[in-house]
């Protein structure tokens, strides 16, 4: 499964409104605002800019931008380190605190059958629904658990 897909699946509208939850203050601290302001093309990189040119962000990611993908992922994930750091907790994933675990790990008994709804129960009324779903599937897709978009009972958005 390809990063582009989760955004196809969850549509513009969705996809755009990630880009909104991203904090220029976590892509600086965990040093992902140089790699995020090239990709983005913007000779300034703050949130309003950033917010103003997701629409086209989200087409240059259909139209098979894989490196604006994995970057835009990480940007959005770094800055919403309190979920990710809830997510690896309920699922007993070592982590070092921030969310951050060793890749080359085996966590194949970690990801049990369900695992993705009861992560998104789990995350229900605490975080934003579409985050948990990008991040269940950016953690699928780095596990290799997944195959496919996974975006439970979630209206599919596709645009």
């Amino acid at each position: 499964m390809e990063l582009a897909a989760v955004y196809k699946a969850l549509g513009r509208e969705r996809s755009c409104a990630l880009v909104r939850t991203v904090s220029m203050g976590a892509l600086r601290t965990f040093g992902v605002y140089g790699a995020m302001k090239i990709r983005s093309r913007l000779r300034t990189l703050n949130r309003r800019k950033l917010a103003s040119i997701a629409p086209r962000l989200w087409d240059r990611i259909q139209n098979g931008d894989k490196g604006l993908e994995r970057d835009l992922t990480q940007a959005v994930l770094v800055s919403n380190i309190p979920m990710i750091v809830s997510v690896l907790d309920l699922l007993g994933i070592e982590h070092d605190g921030n969310g951050f675990f060793d890749k080359d790990g085996d966590y194949t008994d970690k990801f049990t059958e369900g695992w993705e709804a009861t992560v998104v129960e789990h995350c229900r009324g605490s975080f934003d629904d579409d985050l948990v779903l990008l991040y269940v599937n950016h953690l699928g897709w780095e596990a290799g658990v997944l195959d496919r978009p996974y975006l439970g009972e979630s209206a599919v958005g596709g645009e």
